[in-house]
């Protein structure tokens, strides 16, 4: 499956953690060390804000560490909040409008995992996206459902409840199929100002997730950059250097970044309001 980084703090160039890292991404996108799949080569995006009302995105289907655009954007893109991820497949088509982060307005949101039997659930999850967002699906896959699930069910007002309420649409839809088990997801997300970031499985076995303690951590895990801000903070599906110099999101929880400060939620799936 994927990997991705997120970052939120005093703004850095993103070759930084994209490139200049013991294990960085692009060396995730080669050879990853806690994902089922070694290599994740089927596409690669990332996302940046700054000074404009919405994020720029560069997304392709080339592998990460083929892409010498990216190498070049990367060490001319400076962002306070940034989204990186490299893509393996789980079934849908390598093509750019399936490549993450998926981008509506001010949101951003990437994921790495499946929506187990997704083929013969698309049309059930599809009906439940919002009328007027439905057109607004470009690709194929799971992970752009589950933004525009997401979207319909009130990411905009209250994130964490959205997502949770998203969860479990799609595994009551799931277990009507006869499937137990039918999300597995860490997810990625921003607004612009605020980072969130979720680790759930319906088996409660979820892939790995960790954030940064603290600006000291990051400055030993890249010494080369200048000094990192006291509310930087990184959030990622592997881990860059020693696991000692990070923490794990728990099980079945949720982790909001605004300004430095973090707040850990547990998370718990909920069907959504009735229409």
């Amino acid at each position: 499956m994927c990997r991705w980084i997120a970052y939120s703090g005093a703004p850095i160039y993103l070759e930084e953690l994209i490139f200049h890292t013991e294990h960085s991404l692009i060396d995730q996108s080669l050879a990853a060390r806690l994902g089922t799949s070694p290599t994740n080569g089927d596409g690669f995006g990332i996302g940046w804000y700054d000074e404009r009302p919405s994020p720029g995105v560069y997304r392709d289907t080339h592998p990460a560490w083929n892409d010498a655009n990216l190498r070049n954007l990367a060490a001319h893109i400076r962002s306070p909040l940034f989204l990186a991820h490299v893509r393996a497949t789980t079934g849908t088509a390598v093509q750019r409008s399936n490549c993450h982060p998926f981008v509506r307005g001010r949101w951003m949101f990437m994921h790495n995992g499946v929506i187990r039997r997704f083929e013969a659930l698309k049309r059930a999850l599809a009906l439940a996206v919002e009328p007027s967002l439905y057109p607004c699906i470009a690709g194929t896959t799971d992970t752009e459902m589950m933004f525009y699930l997401a979207l319909s069910f009130g990411l905009r007002d209250e994130p964490i409840a959205a997502l949770e309420r998203m969860a479990g649409f799609i595994e009551a839809a799931g277990r009507e199929l006869g499937e137990p088990h039918p999300l597995m997801m860490t997810l990625g997300i921003s607004d612009g100002r605020r980072l969130f970031a979720v680790r759930y499985s319906s088996e409660r076995d979820s892939r790995t997730l960790y954030y940064t303690r603290d600006a000291v951590t990051l400055a030993d895990a890249y010494p080369g950059v200048e000094r990192f801000s006291d509310d930087a903070l990184a959030v990622v599906s592997e881990p860059f250097n020693k696991l000692a110099r990070w923490t794990a999101i728990p099980e079945s929880h949720a982790l909001t970044v605004e300004r430095g400060a973090i707040e850990l939620q547990t998370f718990t799936p909920r069907p959504p309001p009735r229409r």
